[in-house]
């Protein structure tokens, strides 16, 4: 869909859509079909953060489970170094792209150490690979890559519930880097954390970024969030990626109406800027039953006759900007 700069992309999703058949009611044994993800096609460049922003109910976690291989997708093709998903094994695919998931006392297993945890995708990728590691030298990536993300080789004997919720998603993080992945798909990995620890994890994963030359797909609502963390920005509504911009570009000037009201509702430390934007009325519909046409036209305050008839194509507005909009702002 969109130009990279000269290097390959290393993950390429392309016309994915995910369906799920849901009941319509308690007692309504009918079915009904929920598009999730609708036609999204994204790319991510190695050292390169893309961020994934939109209201809860869009389908970003769905895009991100699809994209590490937990869900198939209904439709489209997902590439990983330039080879599709499915033709790697899970164990070559996880060696390549791995996952920190929103909350991370639920994503660690409670009965294990966390020095087990950590272990447990380095033993199983060195032993795919023909090349199992003494215990003496897989204890001693664990304590390394402990002290990576600022805990202590000692922390390895202990048990999630000892740790802080910061602390857990460090050893999350630290999980998801021992078996020396490219790629972390991070799923709101700080909307569960205090802001003080927010500012603490989002520093260490641009530290792992740096020394690691790592590619993050960062899924986040908290657009200060995706403005710290991004270099490119998507935004989600219903399923569909509405607008498609370089962080700074978009944040300067937004291009489709539901880019300016999530801007509009985010604070800002400008009062001058306070009250620029026309806020957001009305909620997400239904996936169940989107509205024709355009599907964010029952919101829009600029929204006109075409667009309750015609849906948009997603069209290039140049200089890496791709907007999902009939009257492009």
């Amino acid at each position: 869909m969109q130009k990279r700069k000269s290097m390959e992309a290393l993950l390429e999703m392309r016309h994915l859509s995910r369906e799920f058949g849901v009941r319509r009611g308690m007692f309504d044994p009918r079915r009904a079909s929920v598009k999730a993800v609708n036609d999204v096609s994204l790319s991510l460049a190695p050292g390169e953060t893309l961020g994934l922003v939109g209201e809860s109910g869009c389908g970003k976690s769905t895009l991100a489970r699809i994209a590490v291989g937990l869900l198939p997708p209904s439709s489209g093709e997902i590439r990983l170094s330039g080879r599709l998903l499915e033709s790697w094994t899970p164990l070559e695919r996880a060696a390549r792209i791995q996952m920190v998931f929103q909350d991370p006392f639920s994503s660690l297993d409670p009965r294990q150490t966390v020095g087990a945890s950590i272990a447990e995708p380095l033993m199983l990728a060195a032993r795919a690979s023909g090349a199992p590691l003494s215990r003496g030298e897989l204890r001693g990536r664990v304590c390394s890559v402990l002290e990576q993300v600022g805990l202590q080789a000692e922390h390895e004997s202990r048990y999630p519930h000892e740790f802080s919720g910061g602390q857990r998603q460090r050893v999350a993080v630290a999980r998801a880097l021992i078996a020396g992945p490219g790629i972390l798909v991070c799923d709101e990995p700080v909307s569960a954390l205090d802001a003080s620890v927010q500012a603490q994890v989002l520093n260490l994963l641009k530290d792992m970024q740096e020394s690691r030359g790592l590619s993050y797909l960062f899924i986040s609502h908290d657009l200060g969030v995706i403005g710290f963390m991004s270099e490119r920005v998507a935004v989600m509504y219903l399923g569909r990626v509405v607008e498609l911009a370089p962080c700074a570009a978009l944040f300067g000037h937004a291009f489709h109406p539901y880019t300016e009201a999530l801007l509009a509702a985010a604070p800002s430390r400008d009062p001058a800027r306070r009250g620029e934007r026309r806020p957001l009325m009305g909620e997400m519909p239904s996936p169940l039953a989107p509205p024709p046409g355009c599907t964010f036209h029952p919101r829009c305050p600029y929204a006109r006759p075409i667009c309750r008839e015609q849906e948009p194509a997603l069209a290039s507005m140049g200089e890496g900007r791709f907007v999902r909009c009939h009257f492009p702002l």
